[in-house]
């Protein structure tokens, strides 16, 4: 078993249920965690936008979850292991590093919103290239 895998796997589970939490909860958590305040508007008119986005980032968030805990030994494998953590991998770290560009030009959000997720992000890529690279033989 890999811890990084595991970790990386209970990370994007984690990140998971906090986009579950903005559904169940509305507008005050798609503000408190940056989402814009055009999505805590449309959460509060109770347009089904926001809830739509947002279960299409809890589900990719849960395949990507499933994907770092079956490269650890946790489950079953599953198909395309290696492509699908690379890119998993490359998306977290991509994710990190551009949004710092996007500081300067927040486009709805706060500056301490992409700054925090974008640390978040690189935090997540990073352990997901440790582990990637130490099970690499193995997936």
């Amino acid at each position: 078993m890999n811890i990084f895998l595991m970790a990386a796997g209970a990370l994007s589970a984690i990140a998971a249920l906090l986009h579950l939490g903005c559904i169940y909860f509305g507008a005050p958590w798609y503000r408190f965690f940056g989402a814009g305040e055009h999505m805590a508007q449309l959460a509060e008119q109770g347009s089904l936008q926001p809830t739509i986005v947002t279960s299409f980032i809890v589900l990719v968030l849960g395949i990507w979850s499933m994907y770092a805990f079956s490269a650890a030994g946790l489950m079953v494998k599953l198909p395309f292991m290696r492509i699908v953590l690379v890119l998993i991998t490359i998306i977290y770290l991509a994710r990190g590093i551009i949004g710092f560009f996007l500081i300067n030009t927040p486009m709805g959000r706060t500056p301490e919103f992409w700054f925090w997720s974008s640390m978040i992000c690189l935090f997540f890529g990073v352990i997901h290239l440790i582990g990637v690279k130490q099970q690499w033989a193995n997936l």
